[in-house]
Formats: C-alpha cells, structure tokens, sequence
C-alpha cells in the first residue's frame, strides 16, 4: 500500500477520445482518501475526462490532448514518463467486468504483481488473499481460486476487476460507470466496497446515477458539452448548487 495515496490535478487539460467525444480547458483537483463522482450527460466528456489521467485515450486512433496532468505536482505526460508504469500508478475498472478469460480466479489477481518485481508463491498467495478481502470476494471465491474467472457472477466478475486492478497497489483508482452493466444486488455491492477502499486509495468515478453519486461520493463535478459547470462538495452541489445548468441536470430537466 502506498503511504499516502496521490493528489492528481488537471491544468487547462483539453483531449479527446476518439473522434466524436472532447473536453475542453478542465482545470480540477482531487483530494487523497475521498471518492470523486463526475456526473453529466452522455456525451459529455465524463469518460474522455477520466481515460486521460492515466493516458488510456492514447491507446485509441485520433485521441490527443493539451494542458497537463500533475500527479503529486509531477506532469504524467513529460517525455520521461512511462505510460505502462504511469497505470499501475493509476489504474483503472471500466463499465464492463473484464476478467482475464483464459486465467483463473487467482491469476486473475495476480496478473499485475507478476510484472517487474519478482515474488515467490507464498508471498503472491498473501497478497492474492488480502485483495480479494479489500474487494470483498474473499469468502465467496476462497475454495475456488483455481476455478475460472468466467465462473463467477457479473458483479463478482467486476470486484475481481476491483481486485486485480488494487493489487499493485495504485494511489488512484478510476472507475468508468462500474456499476451500470450489474444487477441492484451487484452496484450496491460495489457502492459499499468504495467507502472501504477509500481509505487506501484515492478514487475518481463516472457515472450515470446521480443517486449513486450522491450515496458514495465526497466531492462531484458536473460535466456538460464537453466542459466542466461545477464542482464542490456533493451534499452542497446536490442541495444547494451554484449554476442553473447543475440545477437544471439534478432535477431531471434535461439529460
């Protein structure tokens, strides 16, 4: 674990991903240890703006951006930095589960830890297990680690996801909608794992549910047509917001 998970900012950041979906000129700060919601309507950046914090958008023909990135006031976009190294700094889940298909449950953990320093067994299975504990997965996968990760239910499948993407360690965790492919049973599964995993890490969701947001986030930004409208406190933003639009948006009359 790190010993203080990294404050990550954007200066002036513009990108996009692909060809269809930009933000433009995002200045934003988030704070260690909290859950950061980012909420808007689709098409308006929300993913764009995530991917580009650890750099995914570049593995994507025709994704660009200008401004920087500062990761504990370091640009994660100077020439000296390794993107692959950047996202075991920064990693991330996406809307899907995504498990290794052809890897069992355990090796599904341990994908991230085989790279670069080696571990014997022993220490790989220690950690193994105190992931799947941090996911919440634990009891339910404990007498079946070998058994594949196609086995297992969506929302267990997207808290092995969780787990494999924790195990490195990362002092950032992005999560792109996490919950909107899961059952209730599943998302509220999710939900709880964030308050726990907070105190490790520092995480940055997008998502859909405004409910969602307002249940499990400290902090929200509300994006809209490619910018960012407001951010602050989500109690405040979502009670007492400051600009019409965030208003307009919470109380459903548009998006």
């Amino acid at each position: 674990m790190a010993e203080q998970p990294a404050r990550i900012a954007t200066e002036r950041l513009s990108a996009m991903y692909g060809k269809i979906t930009a933000v433009k000129d995002v200045t934003l700060g988030f704070a260690s240890n909290r859950v950061h919601a980012l909420i808007g309507p689709s098409g308006c950046g929300k993913s764009t703006f995530l991917r580009s914090l650890n750099r995914m958008h570049e593995l994507t023909p025709g994704g660009w951006i200008t401004g920087r990135v500062l990761l504990d006031g370091k640009d994660v976009y100077a020439a000296s930095v390794n993107p692959m190294q950047l996202r075991r700094r920064v990693g991330m889940v996406f809307q899907k589960p995504t498990p290794f298909p052809t890897m069992s449950i355990f090796d599904n953990v341990a994908a991230g830890l085989r790279v670069g320093q080696k571990r014997s067994r022993t220490e790989l299975a220690q950690i193994v297990e105190q992931t799947l504990r941090d996911a919440g997965l634990w009891d339910e996968v404990k007498d079946r680690l070998t058994a594949s990760a196609l086995a297992l239910s969506g929302g267990q499948q997207q808290r092995l996801c969780i787990a494999r993407t924790i195990a490195p360690k990362p002092e950032v965790v992005l999560l792109d909608e996490p919950t909107a492919s899961l059952d209730p049973q599943g998302a509220q599964r999710i939900e709880e794992l964030l308050f726990t995993l907070k105190q490790q890490f520092t995480i940055i969701i997008v998502t859909h549910n405004m409910q969602q947001a307002a249940r499990v986030s400290d902090t929200t930004t509300f994006f809209y047509l490619g910018g960012m409208v407001e951010t602050g406190a989500t109690r405040q933003l979502f009670t007492s917001p400051a600009r019409e639009e965030t208003e307009a948006y919470i109380t459903g009359r548009f998006g």
